[in-house]
Order: C-alpha cells, then structure tokens, then sequence
C-alpha cells in the first residue's frame, strides 16, 4: 500500500521573512498531497536572532525549504512509513468505461477500478519500486480443516441457529508442541462461509460447545444446542464444504494483441506472435505438451490434442497455475470468432493481455471489449525495448473487493524475473477477490446453503433413526472429553476408525491435487517482510512491559525488576523486584521514563529522567545504582494515586499529553515544556513529576477498560479548529471525549447479545480524514470520526482473540500468548501466522519487539554477547542456555522486526514528520515568554511502525541521536538542531 500524506501550510508571515532572509521568489500554493522536508536550521541562523524570532516564523521557515525538497532523500521512503495516514485509492480509481459495437453505437457500460500507479498523480509521492509481492489469503494457512482437522481426532456437531439456519461446528484440540501450547480450533460452516477462531485451553476445564459457540457472531442464543455427529462419513462432507472457498490452483488466460486490435475476435484471430511475445510467455513458466500430462490441466485436454499440443505451466508457492495461451489454442481459419479459443480464455476469471508495439498501444485498450461476463480482471502488460523492460496496468470490475500488491510508480519493471513473481501474485490475489463479487459469491451462498441443508437433514434424520455410530453420547457441555470407562473399548475402536478414514481421505485430496502441500515455487528467493532479527538472545525473565530507548536500548520490566537491554550487548538491572510495573513509556523528546507502578489504591505515575539510568564509560552501572521502592517516592504524581491506567500522546505532536484513568474519571496533564522548546533549549528541561501540569478533569458514565488519545490533522496549533479527542473503551461500546470541552459522543457499541472483549482502539487516517480502528473480541471495525452510523463494510476478523494490536503499514500485526497473525490493512487479507511459544509484544513505538521462547524459528545473531557483563557465548552456533533459569527452563529471545523492511524500504530515511497538537492554555507558555503554538517545531522523529511515534532528542545522554523513519505526518516535518 501506498501512503499518502495531507498536510497543511501557511505563509502568512511571509513579508517578516523576505525582510530577514532576502527576496525569496514567489511562494508556490502550498499543494495538500505533498509531504515537505526541511534541513538544519543552522544554515539560516544569523548573529541576534533570538528562539522567539524564529518561532514566530517557522511555518515560513519551512515553505523556503520546500524548495529543497527535491536534494533530499524521496519523499516516498517516509511516505509509506507513516502511521495511519493511507488511501484505499491508491489501488486503483473506479471509470465509468463505455462498451462499443462494431458499428461504433454504445450498447452499455461497465465500471472499472483502473491501477496504473499514476497514484490520482502524485508520482512523486510514491515509492519506485514496489514492496515484496505477498500472496492473500494462502490456502496453507486458511483452509484449516483439510491442515488442522482432517486425520485427526475431533468433533462435529450439527444445528440451528437463533433464525434456524443450519451451521455445523468442528472443534479440534491441538495437541502442545514446541511450538505452543494446546489450544482449541473451531470452524463455524455456514452458507455465508466457514467461520475460523482459535481459542485457549485451559487444562482440567474444557470449554462447553457454548462457550465456543459464544465466541462467533449471533451465535450466543440458540434454542437448542448442537448435537453430536459420530459418522466418519462427515469428514468427506466437510472437506467438500472447504472446497467451495475456491481453488488451490489457477488457470489464467493470455491473449496476444498486435497494433490495431480492439475487439477480442480480431485479438484471438492471431495465429503467431512477434519474438516479444515468445519472449513473455517463456517468461511466464515452461512450455509443457499436453498429451500424457498428469499434472493440473486447467481444462485442457491431455489426452488427444484437443485444445492444442501444448501449454505453458508453472508452480507458485504450492500453487499449479496453467495458462490458456491464445497463440497455443487451435486456431480455425473459417472461425472468425475462434469459439475453441474464447471458450478458454473467455471462462477465465483473470486475463493477461499482452500488447505489442509498446505502452502506447496499451491506452487503447477497453475491457469491455472482451465479450466475458466472467473475467473480471485484467492485467494488460507491455513490453518497451528501449528501456528493455515491462509495463503492468491492472483493471479490474468495480465489484472486485481492493487486492494487492499496489503497483509502483511508475508501474515500470526493469527486472524479468521481478516482474514475473509481481504479476503472478497479483493474478492470483485478483481470482481470490473476485470470489467475493456478487457473480461468484452468491453462487456461492447458494451452493454452500443447498449442501449444509442436505447434510443438515441427512445426519439429522440418522440420529433420529439411531443410525451410525451413536455410542456414548457425550453431554452438551463437553467437548473432547473422556469417555465412560465402561465403555472405552468401543469409544477407542470408533476413534482409531474415524481418524483411519480422514487420513485416508487426506491422501486422497492429495493425490488428486486439490490441496497445498508443498510451497516449492519457481519464483525468487525472497525474505518476507516480517523477517524478525535477534535484538538479545538470552534473556531471563519473563516481560510484564516495555519500551525503546532510542535505536540499541529496549527498558523491559519484569517481576524480577527492571532492565535496561543493550542491542546484543548485555542487560543491567535500574530497579529491583520490590517495584511492581504495569506500564511503561520511554520520552525520549523530553529525556524521561514514564512508569505506572503497584496496584489499586497504591497505584500511582512515576517520573523519572533517563540520564538517572545512563551507563558509565565502561558499559556497566554499579549495583548500588539499582533504585528500591524508597526511591520513588520523590517522583510519584500524588494526583495520579489509584489509577488504572494512563495513555500519552503518540510523540511528534507539540506538547507531550498524558489522560491517566481514575476509576469514573480522567486526568487531562501535559508536559509544560514544548518538544521544540526542549530541542532548542535542552538543558533547561529537567523536570521530573513538576514537568506535567493538571489541565482539566472529565467524568465518564463507567471505569475505561482502554483509552487512546487521538491527534487532531486539523488542531489549533496546525492552524486549524479542531480539538484533540480521547478514544474510551467501556464493557460494550467506545466513545469519544473531547479534551478542550469534555464532550462526550457515542462512537460505536459492540452488537446486542454479543460477548464483548475489547482490546485495542488504534488511531488512523484515510485521505486526510480521521479514523480509528476499533478491535474488540476477534473483529476489527474501521470507524470514521465523521461519521455517527457506523458500516461494517472494510471490517475484518482474526483467527484468534488478540491481547494486542500493531499497526504497521501496509500491515496489521496481532498478538497473543503463544502465536502472531499478520494481515493487510487495506482489505483485512491474511498474509501469515506464526506459532510462537510465551509470545509478549514488547513494543512497538519505533520498530516491532517482541519476547518468545521460540529460538528455532529464527536466525540468531552473529555478535557476541556479555550477559551481566559476566558470560559471552558465540550465538550464531546454538541457541544459548540461560544462566537465569534452571536447565530444563528456557530463556526469553529478543527479537525485532524493522519497520523499513515491513515498509518495503531498503533503508531509513533521514525525514520527520511531528504531528501537531492543539494550543495549550496560556498559563503553559513556555520560559521567556514563547508560545508554544508559535515555537519552532520538534526534532526528528525516530523510525516508528505502531500507533506512536518517538521524537530522539535525548540531551541528557550527551550525544546526538540516530535518525529513522516516522510513520505518522499531519504537519510539516521540522529541523534536527545541533546541540
């Protein structure tokens, strides 16, 4: 995905600043869609100029520097990295494209979403080349009951719901491994679909079919339960059931097109094609004969030349494709319309149509000049031997739900085999979406309720005639629970038989080829864009909380104590076990470390500097400098006594805003020194618990069980008049707080009857316009402040119930205890999951950290490591053992995942971005008379991935800080001052 930043300028204090600087020329109107960059600031300090002169003309500080935008790094690189701000444009603008006959009379029109990487024409803004190609949805990790299920003992129960539709449930209990531990796996069929979820076990509690049930949508109240289906025979039901979420393997028509050609009889009336057009299909896969193949054949016939004597065919990931190559169907010369030909390529869902002659040729193109009601993409390439390389454009029936990956821009593709493996994953994303248009999912709908009916009265008329194997009914509210021992026998004989016929099926499916077993592909060797690296390979406790402190320093609590972790290096304890932290915020913008300790009424905020816990010159920090419960009682905020929970604004704004949660009330603070006051005067901002200042208490109808501070694009220090808003999450619904008013608006409730767990409210923004993506249970919800009734339209939903959300564009990350799913946050699609044991999010402020005990599924790093400065141990070997933790025990791993590779990103980039936040009141100006709204604007911001941004002015630790990438941009980035 590309992102897309709106951000706001002004000029109104233009004439101070030719006065000062000299006649600048003519100021461009500022252009909304574009990003700016400024440079030091230093080169434009003159002898008397004060902080308070230049605060007063920042704005048009950085309109001058707008001119020098185009020396400095591509806007692109930190574009996409920012947080939240996207288009759901960018994959293509919907066109109203007229259809002719040949006499040149209109008949109808069809629309078309157009992607042509002209991005509504910002190319500028736009990366060059694209993010690594991820296929959508992969069917070796959706289609759970033929990998999970099938050859396995489980059960199946059969029922109706609260509308009396018929819907089976099947349940499996995954057995521990090392990869995580047991839990349950539940696959809802309905005519809408098969419904996935994972779920916790608990050992010695099995969950009733209720309670599982409970956990899908309306499924809460049903007039009788589910029963029980013993019959082996319901495997091969189910696993026809599965079937219909489509194909594992794909059949894409190619069509050859000289100069010239508008219809598709003149383009299927080509016989040959020109050496460009070889040259691509070989590009394609390989040219196989057709008669003997035992392989896929897409229709094609193998068995007496029938539809041509050969084929080209290729394998992707697991996935056989065969194409339908127009030059290699018969051709018939008395046949103007080549019916043998169109019968192919014409019930293809997804065309290639190759345009000879050049990307001129390629505007001409209509695609409702091929007479299909079926295909429903296509992606029309080129080939331009001036450059030697190819060209993509990609339509697709406005129907078609967003699919990825989002051409680049230009959509120019110098590299063959880069293109290949761009084209085909974009093929087979393009089939896997055009299932949802109403043409196909509707059929769908149709064939699933027809199939569920039957079986529905099939197995349900056996029961009543106690037919099949009914022995030992189990209660209601077991689920895989032990038979009676008088019977086990029997139970153990009906096991050992149902599990023999699903392994038999299995093989089966196998051998037929309509299953993924294999992700042998021809395409590149390529890393995927969640790669995660070792940031500390042994850690020895388990994490409670953390957070980044700059590029190399992770502060990680724990309920040994708190640690300070250096990339690879070694780990030091700040605090010692007596302090119980629950949360933990690292300031870098101010030099501080936020921290909620204890629990109820003992619960308070502390504030502490992080220069307190700076190491000495050798690396190490005394064991007398590790800090006790005694003292914290200098840098606790009384005010904050018996909170539950607190939120900070995400860095980059002008003031750092804080909303700590006090039973039915909330604490509105900020920090009363600026970001940019404290990058230009660091030694002045010393503060600890005096830094914050009360602003205003709201009440609220129930104790938050979350709460987000939402910024503003449009706040009073960025010239507009909107205020900053809290997002409150309560047992059934979030609502929206008005900081400047305490106005408080319903924003969204979960639905009646609907178990609600809610567990994250992330902050977005889509054209400009601001958003939040709510996420409660398994769903997530997009929803538009704007807005007052919601749609669920772009909503999705996990395969398990997250503990915690990141965003990390253009993915979505969540997280549990013991596993990691990964989706596109363009269209929900899912892209990975990873079993990871004692998996905890660290944070994800800058990059991705995380803590498992799962060291065999990553590379570990190659430096040495001093734990303790006691121990150092070559890691790239073995995983290590830990010196914390008993033998049979194993210790925590480190790891990150950089926002810049899941950015599609080579390398940092050298740009911030702040995002304003409204004016504060009058009695918060800073020392010396400056007002913040008018200060000059904070310093560069980190790299960041999640909903929060770091600012890396870090005075106290006496040295300058690395520079990164932000994801989030409502204002013009601002300067890196030297100290």
């Amino acid at each position: 995905m590309f992102l897309v930043s709106r951000l706001r300028g002004s000029d109104k204090n233009r004439k101070l600043l030719e006065e000062e600087t000299g006649d600048i020329g003519p100021l461009p109107v500022r252009d909304r869609s574009k990003s700016l960059c400024v440079e030091k600031l230093a080169t434009l300090l003159r002898p008397g100029y004060d902080p308070a002169t230049l605060a007063a003309r920042d704005l048009n500080l950085h309109a001058l520097q707008r001119r020098r935008a185009s020396s400095a790094i591509s806007s692109s690189n930190d574009l996409i990295s920012r947080r939240g701000v996207f288009s759901r444009r960018h994959y293509g603008s919907v066109e109203l494209l007229p259809q002719k006959e040949a006499n040149g009379q209109d008949v109808h029109s069809r629309r078309f979403r157009v992607e042509n990487g002209d991005s509504l024409g910002e190319k500028e803004e736009i990366f060059g080349s694209p993010s690594t190609p991820v296929l959508e949805n992969p069917e070796y990790q959706t289609r759970w009951y033929f990998k999970y299920f099938l050859g396995k003992l489980h059960q199946n129960y059969v029922g109706a719901d609260g509308e009396k539709k018929s819907f089976f449930l099947s349940v499996v209990l995954a057995e521990a491994n090392n990869q995580c531990g047991p839990q349950y796996r539940a696959i809802l069929w309905k005519k809408t679909g098969a419904q996935k979820i994972s779920l916790p076990y608990t050992a010695n509690k099995p969950m009733t079919v209720k309670q599982i049930l409970s956990n899908f949508p309306n499924m809460e109240k049903l007039e009788k339960g589910p029963k029980e289906i013993f019959s082996p025979d319901i495997q091969k039901d189910l696993l026809l059931l599965e079937e219909q979420e489509g194909s594992v393997n794909f059949k894409f028509g190619v069509l050859y097109t000289k100069p010239g050609q508008h219809t598709d009889d003149e383009m299927l009336s080509n016989e040959f094609g020109s050496p460009e057009w070889d040259q691509f299909i070989s590009l394609l896969g390989d040219k196989i004969t057709l008669k003997g193949w035992d392989k896929y054949r897409g229709g094609l016939d193998v068995k007496g030349d029938m539809t041509g004597k050969s084929s080209v065919y290729t394998i992707y990931e697991g996935h056989e494709i065969m194409f339908h190559v127009s030059t290699l169907l018969p051709y018939s010369k008395d046949n103007r319309q080549q019916v043998e030909r169109k019968r192919h390529i014409g019930n293809d869902i997804v065309n290639i149509i190759f345009f000879d002659g050049g990307p001129a040729q390629m505007s001409q193109f209509n695609p409702t000049s091929i007479k299909s009601q079926f295909t429903h993409v296509f992606a029309v390439v080129c080939y331009c031997s001036e450059d030697n390389s190819y060209r993509l454009v990609v339509y697709s029936e406005e129907s078609v739900p967003l699919f990825g990956p989002s051409l680049p821009c230009p959509p120019v593709f110098r590299v063959a085999e880069e293109f290949r493996e761009f084209l085909i994953v974009k093929l087979i994303n393009g089939e896997k979406a055009a299932f949802n248009t109403p043409t196909f999912s509707q059929k769908r709908e149709r064939t699933l309720d027809m199939l569920i009916k039957d079986l529905y009265s099939e197995h349900m008329g056996e029961m009543s005639r106690g037919v099949g194997t009914m022995l030992n009914r189990r209660a209601f509210s077991d689920v895989l629970a032990d038979p009676p021992r008088g019977s086990r026998r029997k139970e153990e004989a009906g096991q050992v038989e149902f599990v023999r016929i699903g392994q038999a099926l299995k093989l089966d499916t196998i051998m037929k080829g309509d299953a993924p077993t294999s992700l042998a592909t021809t395409g590149l060797f390529k890393r995927a864009p969640w790669e995660t690296h070792c940031f500390y390979p042994d850690f020895g406790y388990e994490v409670t909380c953390g957070d980044s402190w700059g590029d190399s320093r992770l502060v990680i609590a724990t309920d040994s104590g708190v640690f300070v972790v250096e990339d690879g290096s070694s780990h030091r304890q700040i605090f010692d076990k007596t302090i119980t932290i629950k949360q933990l915020n690292v300031v870098e913008a101010h030099g501080i470390l936020l921290f909620r300790a204890d629990k109820g009424r003992d619960s308070k905020i502390h504030v502490f500097r992080l220069s307190d816990f700076e190491s000495d010159s050798n690396g190490t920090q005394s064991t007398d400098n590790v800090r006790t419960r005694m003292d914290l009682k200098e840098h606790r905020l009384e005010r904050t006594r018996g909170c539950g929970m607190y939120a900070i604004s995400r860095p980059g704004g002008s003031h750092l805003r804080m909303v700590v949660s006090l039973g039915k009330k909330l604490l509105l603070m900020q920090w009363r020194h600026s970001a940019a006051w404290t990058a230009w005067c660091p030694a002045s901002d010393t503060d600890t618990i005096d830094g914050f200042q009360f602003i205003r208490e709201i009440q609220v109808n129930e104790q938050p069980t979350l709460i987000t501070l939402v910024d503003s694009s449009l706040a009073g220090s960025a010239g507009g008049s909107c205020d900053n808003t809290v997002c409150v999450g309560y047992r059934h619904q979030f609502d929206l707080i008005n900081e400047r008013t305490g106005e408080v608006s319903h924003l969204f409730s979960v639905q009646d009857g609907t178990k609600a767990h809610l567990v994250a409210a992330v902050d977005l923004y889509e054209d400009e316009e601001p958003e939040l993506l709510l996420c409660y249970n398994n769903t997530c919800h997009f929803q538009k402040i704007s807005e007052t009734r919601p749609t669920t339209e772009f909503d999705f939903r996990w395969n398990f119930i997250p503990s915690s959300i990141v965003c990390a564009f253009p993915y979505i990350l969540a997280f549990t205890n013991d596993s990691m799913e990964i989706r596109l946050i363009i269209n929900g699609n899912l892209v990975q999951t990873m079993a990871m044991p004692k998996l905890a999010l660290i944070t994800s402020k800058n990059d991705i950290f995380f803590a498992t005990t799962a060291p065999e599924f990553f590379p570990s790093r190659t430096e040495r490591l001093h734990v303790d400065q006691r121990s150092e141990r070559d890691t790239s070997l073995s995983p290590p053992s830990s010196p914390h933790l008993s033998p049979e025990a194993r210790p925590f791993r480190l790891y990150r995942i950089p926002l810049h590779a899941l950015s599609g990103m080579v390398a940092p980039c050298d740009r911030r971005c702040p995002t304003p936040s409204p004016e504060p009141p009058e009695s918060l100006h800073e020392p010396g008379g400056l007002n913040p709204a008018r200060e000059p604007h904070a310093p560069p911001v980190e790299r960041s991935n999640s909903s929060k941004l770091s600012l890396l002015a870090e005075p106290s630790a006496g040295h300058g800080a690395s520079r990164g990438l932000s994801r989030s941009c409502s204002s013009s980035p601002t300067p890196h001052i030297a100290n």
